[in-house]
């Protein structure tokens, strides 16, 4: 059997801004969020028949991308289809795993790798060389495995594509907690060694061990790590040793709002942030500008990092994007940075403690605004803004960050993530209870469950919260970390501050938010 046509529809999504073609004839290119992540579809692909793949081809670009010997960025990129018109969608499937493989292309322009997990729900585009600056390539290419995703011969079909922001962090050993046992953050980790303070994960790829084997002390409030084989003798527990990606940013409202838009009827009503155990209202909230009656959810900041996200809703977010929670060892390892010990107790994701609040805003908030305060590097304290629009409530995302600015002028964590320290509270998975401890970090498929009453719920079963047959309904297991614009105790900004580490909270609260992660192969 030879190649044919196939009647399609493409639609591209990086930060939930568009690039469409209707049957090769419009093209329309919006700018994405933050950095300028744009992804367009200039070319739609064709289908062979006779391996049941089809190449897809598109234009992407992102600005403040880098990579040198300590990591680079990346975008995560994975594609959802529908083969009845945009009613309902599914998750696309690629052709291959591994970097590169056949039939993948990085195009022309900036020099890219394509590297496809093993589960082949998405691959990752990052620089093949060392460099800084904006990435831009025209004509890549990947290829979608449509008949293991159950389409027909003959199916209508629409495609779109997601773009997002990731950070890499190396494979290595690291320092979780700080202090010296005296003098330190809030129910930080221990080592039980002489000096009682700091515990050294130099962990093999399965295991978890700490200073001098000591006991194992885990509970609620401060916890003890040494001598444990895994977590609790879970050694797929991800502890931050591993090499893993996380979002370089906080869910963004137009993130959530590009992932709420495509979910069914019944999978909005149980993730609708509006709702009366949300923020109750589709007027502007506390910053958060998202609104939904029926349809299509709006957000008129869509850079703007999105609030009263409750466990549950960044677990199906997570599972939506074949992404996972993040884990507080994970947090810890990507503010702090590969074998640094704390130099001060206290020191936040910037790697030192000096913080100043924003409390100006400078320009319309349309993505271009900027902190306006002297020094400013933090989103803290409950400030009413001067300037912008205004009001208490998060800022967007990266916002402190510019081309000049050192790391604790951007407030960003070691490895480039932003916004680790204030802004929202990342809900983590917790090592201070049990119900946290057996997290795997299996990844998300892209579906959600469709158990009635229970609809739009991540499905993995290691998750925290996890209940059999309705999905990820509950908080037990997860926590807080990095403070908020909220918060007034800047101490509980502190990389290592578990004041909130074991806060077991399913509500959906004005300074909750969070991203995702994935396990690097």
């Amino acid at each position: 059997m030879g190649r044919r046509n196939i009647n399609k529809k493409l639609e591209c999504v990086s930060h939930m801004a568009m690039g469409i073609i209707i049957l090769a004839a419009v093209s329309i290119s919006i700018p994405a969020y933050p950095n300028d992540l744009t992804i367009e579809m200039p070319l739609l692909g064709s289908r062979d028949a006779d391996d049941e793949t089809m190449t897809v081809s598109f234009d992407m670009s992102w600005d403040n991308s880098w990579r040198n010997s300590r990591n680079y960025d990346a975008v995560w990129i994975f594609v959802k289809f529908s083969t009845d018109g945009g009613d309902t969608w599914e998750h696309a499937t690629m052709s291959s795993a591994g970097e590169n493989p056949s039939g993948f292309s990085g195009g022309y322009g900036t020099d890219v790798d394509l590297v496809v997990p093993s589960d082949k729900k998405g691959f990752f585009v990052r620089r093949a060389a060392s460099g800084a600056g904006t990435v831009g390539i025209n004509g890549m290419e990947f290829v979608w495995a449509w008949g293991e995703d159950g389409v027909g011969a003959t199916d209508d079909i629409t495609l779109k594509v997601f773009g997002v922001e990731m950070v890499y962090v190396p494979k290595g050993s690291f320092y979780a907690g700080d202090g010296d046992g005296v003098t330190e953050s809030r129910y930080a980790i221990h080592a039980q060694g002489a000096d009682n303070t700091k515990a050294s994960i130099t962990a093999s790829d399965t295991d978890i061990t700490c200073d001098n084997n000591a006991n194992d002390d885990m509970d609620t409030s401060s916890v003890t790590v040494n001598g444990l084989n895994g977590i609790d003798g879970n050694t797929s527990y991800p502890n931050g040793y591993r090499a893993f990606y996380v979002m370089k940013y906080e869910v963004t409202e137009g993130e959530w709002v590009g992932f709420f838009n495509m979910l069914s009827s019944a999978e909005k009503l149980n993730r609708d942030l509006t709702s009366l155990n949300g923020k109750n209202s589709d007027a502007v909230v506390d910053r958060n500008t998202v609104s939904w009656s029926s349809g299509s959810a709006l957000t008129t900041r869509a850079d703007r990092a999105c609030s009263y996200l409750s466990w549950a809703d960044i677990c199906a977010y997570a599972d939506w994007a074949a992404l996972r929670p993040m884990s507080e060892l994970e947090y810890e390892k990507a503010a702090r940075g590969k074998n640094i010990a704390p130099s001060d107790a206290g020191e936040y994701a910037w790697g030192d403690t000096g913080v100043t609040a924003a409390t100006a805003i400078n320009g319309v908030e349309d993505g271009t605004e900027t902190i306006s305060t002297q020094d400013a590097n933090a989103c803290y304290n409950d400030n009413t803004f001067a300037g912008g629009d205004g009001g208490t409530g998060p800022l967007r995302a990266g916002i402190f960050a510019t081309s000049e600015s050192t790391r604790h002028q951007a407030g960003a964590g070691y490895y480039g993530c932003m916004e680790l320290s204030g802004n929202l509270w990342e809900r983590c998975v917790s090592v201070g209870n049990a119900a946290g401890r057996v997290f795997q970090g299996t990844h998300g498929d892209g579906a959600l469950t469709a158990i009635e009453g229970y609809e739009g719920n991540a499905t993995n079963s290691d998750w925290p919260g996890y209940s059999e047959g309705q999905g990820v309904i509950s908080s037990a297991g997860s926590g807080f970390k990095g403070g908020s614009w909220l918060e007034t105790t800047v101490g509980r900004m502190a990389i290592s501050d578990r004041d909130r580490a074991s806060m077991t909270s399913s509500a959906r609260i004005s300074d909750g938010g969070g991203r995702c992660a994935r396990t690097a192969e």
